[in-house]
């Protein structure tokens, strides 16, 4: 950890063309703000979609949403301390308008969030691949315990978050019939959470090394049978067709996967009305979720491999190549700025 703040730091700055390694400044920090050395980030799906050009971010701008770090510097009122290991939100929200007063702060009217904002506006270290990034207020800052490694806590600030959000919406587990569509991170994150929960798990991938590791986290292949609640995590709107008509009565649909346009879903409203059905969606989370993702991991740290899922750290200079698919039996590449 640093012991003052520094000067200048290392940033990763994605031009549209290439990533480039950059020295920039550290900014003063103002009030309720907070400067953290990154340890370890994760390359989440979405920075891929970024570069691959599938999904449209700022340019230029800092990448990186999933990572932990050590506090190194607060502003005046910031919530946290020097010292502490943290994670913190991909959403900074205002805390003020209707949304955020409604419950819906992931939605907030002004939200802002890290690793996607603009390299030139007035965030500019807003992502974790860096040495260094600033949080504004209005981040949800968590601390980590020192038994959760740093590969398990970093994809917490994203996937597991996300996951906790999908669990909340699809009610009570235990004993119920889930099947999970995709077991990418979200969707492996998902069937370990169900599995804890007491749920019989059943999941749908195509990739047989990720249905490999769904078993190791309390999922089973798939049978044709009703079940109770479906969380998808594909986005495929035929994946979703197919999850929707496996539903019992009393059925909950949780769709987190559908985050880019697609083909229309075919609903019939009478099968909604007389089997009772719920169809609901989620996208980011709020700040309760963030601090039960952390004690998820920890919790289920010694019965679940989370660590596997992880490859050995790139460093900083290494990013370009931690841009793009894991190997086949991982699901996150980690960077060590």
């Amino acid at each position: 950890m640093d012991p003052i703040p520094p000067r200048v730091t290392a940033a990763a700055v994605w031009t549209g063309s290439g990533v480039e390694v950059r020295e920039v400044p550290v900014p003063l920090l103002g009030d309720g703000e907070v400067l953290v050395r990154v340890r370890l980030a994760t390359v989440c799906g979405s920075d891929l979609h970024t570069v691959s050009r599938r999904r449209p971010a700022p340019c230029p701008s800092v990448l990186g949403h999933e990572a932990v770090g050590n506090v190194v510097a607060v502003g005046a009122g910031a919530d946290a301390q020097v010292g502490q290991r943290v994670i913190w939100s991909v959403t900074v929200t205002c805390g003020t308008c209707s949304r955020c007063r409604s419950g819906l702060s992931a939605k907030c009217l002004s939200v802002r969030k890290v690793g996607h904002e603009p390299f030139d506006g007035d965030w500019p270290l807003s992502g974790s691949y860096a040495a260094h990034v600033v949080l504004p207020r209005g981040t949800t800052i968590a601390a980590v315990p020192d038994t959760l490694p740093d590969t398990v806590a970093a994809p917490a600030a994203c996937a597991t978050a996300t996951v906790m959000a999908t669990l909340e919406a699809a009610g009570e587990l235990k004993g119920r019939r889930v099947l999970i569509g995709g077991a990418g991170m979200l969707g492996l994150t998902a069937v370990a959470a169900c599995d804890a929960a007491g749920a019989d798990v059943q999941v749908v991938d195509r990739n047989d090394d990720r249905m490999a590791l769904a078993a190791r986290f309390g999922g089973r292949s798939c049978d044709d049978g009703p079940v109770d609640v479906t969380i998808d995590y594909t986005g495929s709107s035929t994946a979703v067709a197919n999850a929707l008509g496996r539903l019992d009565i009393g059925g909950i649909l949780v769709l987190a996967g559908s985050v880019t346009p697609g083909p229309p879903l075919s609903v019939d409203p009478e099968t909604v009305v007389r089997h009772w059905l719920t169809i609901t969606g989620v996208h980011n989370y709020e700040p309760r979720h963030l601090h039960q993702a952390v004690e998820f991991l920890d919790r289920t740290r010694a019965r679940y491999p989370w660590d596997a899922l992880v490859t050995a750290p790139v460093p900083l200079a290494q990013i370009e190549a931690a841009l793009r698919p894991p190997p086949t039996d991982k699901l996150r590449i980690a960077v060590a700025p």
